[in-house]
């Protein structure tokens, strides 16, 4: 049993000389480290330093790797076992049921012809044999503990019916289905809201208190470190810069740092929305369903950044769809440069997609795994008979600071930051008039997030493009955007100039968002509705009431 005094605290991973070799080049090497019974191990770094590889080369989840060093488990002084070394079904059983993870990108990672219910309980009766009808409560218990809210509703949902932030939540939820002894969180809020980031770091942390669970997070948010008393590893180009004792670090630098806006060269609206409604059917019934957006109107001048922010679920990457005329049933006018949008068809609405790019939240799921992503931006001006050599395309790499040889690489040989740098890379070919930027630098490092926020800032001053920056992050928010439209339950709630609405904020929404921004200072035990979460035991998240 878990939470016993005398097992915390004893060595459960010890990993000792850890190398990953794939097609000849050295991704990790020599690193070491210590996971203890009931402690936290974060793994912190830039984009590409080795750390998500690290977690999947422990769990045997890298195909063709050469993978050299000791990963030996021990839980409760059990003959150690060098996971390493395992193979086949004896891997497979210790997946999930002692180490669980929780991966970076939770739309690719959960299977898009499965409801949330079978991702559910299909752990939890392979992992604790449960019968269908107790696992089924189990799984409402599990997604009550994750915050998801109308729990017997989004069991029947399948993942593309979620927002990123729910999504990331029932994929921590799927992880805790075999009772692993070890979790490791790959970037575990990076599509969340600040009041859902605090939210699930402290029920992370309180699992770990109140269960004995040991926790190793992988991310390059130090504000993230820093609600969570923990052992801290530094990673950089794949090895191990210093490993730490339990600390809280600072936060991140200065955020008024920020690149100088640029000036908006004409008040006349480049986009303007009108009264966009849009209503996802259910069933045959078009009339029932979820509303997703009620009467939106905004407005994009040239050279002008509108941030768009709200909880997770409020309708922001909805809106976005709508803007971009991927999105048939969305009622009202989007007009581009006078042009309704959402009238056009066919050889019209392709040449005024050209105008308007988007940059997805989800970028490894909007690329083809099966090509290169050099040939993936390539395809871009190809299609709108542009030309398309490997000058160009590294061009526009160097754009979003990534070397030329990233064109040679699919999707999943490369870091979440590298492969949002290059969905960014691809918005830009056709040179548009605007890119609407869903959560464009949730996966990125603190240093990089400069970098590309400097560069939409360079852009705008060379080209006049207006932006629509989709966000949960209102540092993020201050820095760039010129005004700020704040989203609740598919309505626009307020708007205004960035510095007016967060110095002086009208709506309670907005109040609650500022006061929840600052995340390393959030007051522990907060979550999104103001209550505190509930205490967790261990009987909470495997013994199911029947």
């Amino acid at each position: 049993m878990l939470g016993q005094g005398k097992l915390l605290g004893q060595t459960l991973l010890h990993v000792k000389g850890l190398t990953v070799r794939n097609g000849g080049q050295a991704l990790v090497r020599d690193v070491s480290f210590d996971v203890v019974s009931g402690g936290a191990l974060a793994l912190v770094g830039e984009s590409g330093a080795g750390k998500s590889t690290t977690a999947l080369a422990l769990l045997g989840l890298i195909d063709g790797a050469d993978v050299q060093g000791r990963a030996v488990w021990s839980p409760d002084g059990t003959a150690p076992v060098d996971l390493l070394a395992l193979r086949g079904a004896a891997l497979r059983a210790r997946r999930g049921r002692d180490i669980a993870m929780v991966f970076q990108d939770a739309a690719s990672a959960l299977n898009p012809a499965h409801t949330v219910q079978r991702h559910l309980t299909e752990g939890l009766i392979l992992h604790r044999g449960l019968s269908r009808r107790a696992a089924r409560i189990a799984a409402l218990d599990l997604l009550d503990l994750v915050q998801v809210p109308e729990a017997a509703r989004r069991l029947q949902q399948f993942p593309h019916e979620l927002s990123g932030g729910l999504r990331q939540r029932v994929m921590i939820a799927t992880a805790l289905t075999g009772q692993p002894r070890l979790l490791v969180a790959d970037e575990p809020t990076t599509a969340l809201d600040a009041p859902l980031r605090a939210g699930i770091l402290d029920l992370l942390d309180q699992l770990r208190r109140d269960t004995g669970l040991a926790l190793m997070v992988i991310t390059h948010d130090m504000r993230a470190v820093s609600r969570l008393e923990c052992k801290v590893v530094e990673m950089a180009q794949g090895r191990v810069l210093s490993g730490g004792q339990a600390v809280r670090p600072p936060l991140p630098a200065d955020l008024n740092a920020a690149p100088a806006l640029a000036s908006v060269r004409d008040a006349a609206p480049l986009l303007q929305l009108c009264d966009i409604g849009l209503r996802y059917p259910k069933g045959r019934n078009a009339r029932q369903g979820v509303v997703a957006l009620r009467d939106v109107s905004l407005c994009i001048a040239r050279g002008e950044t509108l941030a768009l922010v709200g909880a997770s679920g409020s309708g922001k990457s909805s809106l976005a769809r709508a803007v971009s005329g991927l999105e048939p049933r969305a009622t009202g006018q989007v007009l581009l440069q006078g042009r309704d949008i959402l009238q056009m068809r066919g050889a019209t609405l392709r040449g005024a997609r050209a105008k308007i790019q988007m940059v997805f939240q989800d970028p490894a799921g909007s690329f083809d795994p099966r090509r290169t992503l050099g040939v993936q931006v390539a395809d871009v001006l190809r299609n709108y008979g542009r030309p398309a050599g490997a000058a160009i395309v590294a061009d526009l790499l160097e754009q979003v600071h990534l070397p030329p040889e990233i064109m040679a690489r699919y999707p999943h040989q490369v870091s979440g930051g590298q492969c949002q740098r290059v969905a960014i890379a691809r918005a830009l070919a056709l040179n548009p008039q605007v890119i609407l930027a869903d959560e464009a630098i949730s996966a990125l490092d603190q240093a990089v997030q400069s970098e590309v926020l400097q560069l939409l800032v360079e852009l705008q001053t060379r080209l006049g493009v207006g932006v629509m920056l989709i966000t949960h992050d209102l540092d993020v928010a201050r820095q760039i955007s010129h005004r700020l439209a704040v989203m609740q339950d598919g309505q626009i709630v307020e708007q205004g100039r960035t510095a007016d609405v967060l110095a002086r904020p009208r709506h309670a929404h907005t109040r609650a968002l500022i006061a929840a921004s600052a995340l390393g200072h959030a007051s522990k035990s907060a979550r999104d509705d103001g209550r505190p979460l509930r205490r967790v035991s261990r009987q909470s998240i495997t013994s199911p009431t029947v």
